[in-house]
C-alpha cells in the first residue's frame, strides 16, 4: 500500500518540476542565508573569546556553516533533476543518485533542528563560559605589560561601555581584584603601603572602579574612588547613588546579547527547514512519477507519485532489514565454523596437529 499517492497528468508532471525548480532556488538562497548567519554568530562569538572559557557555544555557528554550504549544494542538484525530469532521456541518469540525495537532504532538516535545539540548550554552558571568562579578565585587567594579556584592559573597557555594564556580576567584583598595576603605583605613599600591607595576599584593594565602568546617563559626575565611603564625596549615599555607575554585570549582558542574537535566528532557520522539507517531498512525488512513466513506456500518460512504496510500518522493516544485512557483511558465519571438525573436537584438532608434525619429520 502507497503512502500518500497521487494522479500526475503529464501536464501535471511539468508543473510540478517547474514549480519545485523555483523552489530549489529558493531553497539555495536561504542556504546562503543559513551560512552568512552561522558566520556572523561566529564572529561575534570570536569578537568576545577573551572573555569566554570555552568553545563549546560555537557549535551553532558551525553547524550553521556546515548546513549551509550542504543545503546550497543539494538544492542546487535538485534543480538540474526537475529541469531533466522534462526529458525522459536523460531523467534515468540521476535515478542512482537520488536515494543518497534524500538521505541528505533529510540530514540537514535534522540538524537545522538540532541547532534551534542547542541555541536553547547551550545557555547554562553559554552562562559558565562568561562567568569564568569575564572573572578572569578582570583578574587581568592590570596587566597591560605582560605577553598574551597586553590588550586585556582594552577589551574590557570596550565590552563595558559598549554592553553599558560594570564587572561580571556588578560593579563591586572591582572591589575584590587588584586592577591597578604596581608600575603606576607611589610605594613611597603611606595610603598604598597601608592598603598593602592590610591585605593577606599583599595586594592592592580598592572601592574603586575604571572609568569604562562610569554611566554617562548620570547628573552626576562620575565617582569612580572611595565608592563605599559617603563622607568622601558631598550629599552622596552609597546605598542610593548606584546610578552613578553601571548596575548590570557584564556576563548578564552578554548572555541576553548572545542568547536574543541565537533566539531570532528560530524561526529563521524553522522556515528554512519548511522550505526544504518542501523541497524533498516535492521531490519525492516528482520521481515517482516521472519513474511511472518510464515504467508504462508512455510519457505522456498519467502516473503514479507517492511518498513511500509501501507503509510506515512495511518501509521500517525493509530498512531494519537492510541494515542488518549490511552489518553482518564481512563478518565470519559462525555456522561455518561450528560445521568444522577441528572446532567441534579440540582435542582432535590438536592430535591432527601433531601427526601433520610427525609425518613432516625425517626418518634416521
Amino acid at each position: 500500500m502507497r503512502l500518500l499517492k497521487m494522479k500526475f497528468t503529464q501536464q501535471r508532471q511539468v508543473r510540478l518540476a517547474q514549480g519545485l525548480w523555483l523552489l530549489s532556488w529558493l531553497a539555495v538562497m536561504c542556504g546562503i542565508f543559513v551560512f552568512f548567519l552561522g558566520l556572523y554568530l561566529k564572529a561575534e562569538l570570536l569578537r568576545r573569546a577573551e572573555v569566554m572559557d570555552n568553545s563549546e557555544i560555537h557549535v551553532v555557528p558551525n553547524i550553521l556553516m556546515m548546513v549551509g554550504l550542504a543545503s546550497i549544494g543539494t538544492n542546487w542538484v535538485a534543480s538540474r533533476v526537475c529541469q531533466d525530469s522534462l526529458d525522459m532521456s536523460r531523467f534515468p541518469r540521476w535515478k542512482a543518485f537520488l536515494l543518497a540525495w534524500f538521505v541528505v537532504a533529510t540530514l540537514l532538516c535534522f540538524l537545522l533542528l538540532t541547532v534551534v535545539v542547542l541555541s536553547y540548550a547551550l545557555q547554562g554552558s553559554l552562562e559558565e563560559s562568561l562567568k569564568v571568562g569575564l572573572r578572569n579578565g578582570i583578574r587581568f585587567y592590570k596587566d597591560t605589560d605582560v605577553p598574551g594579556r597586553c590588550f586585556q584592559k582594552e577589551t574590557i573597557d570596550h565590552l563595558q561601555m559598549e554592553f553599558r555594564c560594570c564587572g561580571n556580576n556588578n560593579f563591586r567584583d572591582w572591589f575584590e581584584v587588584q586592577w591597578v598595576s604596581n608600575r603606576y603605583l607611589d610605594f613611597t605613599s603611606k595610603d598604598i603601603k597601608d592598603r598593602i600591607r592590610s591585605n593577606v595576599d599583599g595586594r592592592y584593594l580598592l572601592d574603586g572602579v575604571p572609568f569604562s565602568c562610569c554611566n554617562p546617563a548620570s547628573p552626576r559626575p562620575c565617582l569612580q574612588y572611595r565608592l563605599t565611603d559617603n563622607s568622601a564625596h558631598h550629599s552622596y549615599d552609597y546605598q542610593s547613588e548606584e546610578l552613578n555607575l553601571y548596575n548590570r554585570g557584564c556576563r548578564k549582558a552578554l548572555i541576553d546579547y548572545y542568547m536574543g542574537l541565537m533566539n531570532s535566528t528560530g524561526p529563521g532557520v524553522l522556515s528554512v527547514i519548511l522550505i526544504q522539507m518542501s523541497v524533498v517531498l516535492s521531490l519525492r512525488y516528482l520521481q515517482t512519477a516521472v519513474e511511472g512513466s518510464l515504467a508504462l513506456e508512455d510519457p505522456e500518460g498519467d502516473s503514479e507519485g507517492y511518498i513511500l512504496e509501501k507503509g510506515l510500518k512495511e518501509t521500517f522493516e525493509d530498512l531494519k532489514v537492510k541494515v542488518l544485512t549490511f552489518l553482518k557483511f564481512g563478518q565470519v558465519d559462525p555456522s561455518t565454523a561450528q560445521d568444522s571438525p577441528e572446532a567441534s573436537d579440540p582435542e582432535k584438532a590438536s592430535d591432527n596437529t601433531t601427526g601433520k608434525a610427525a609425518s613432516t619429520t625425517p626418518a634416521s
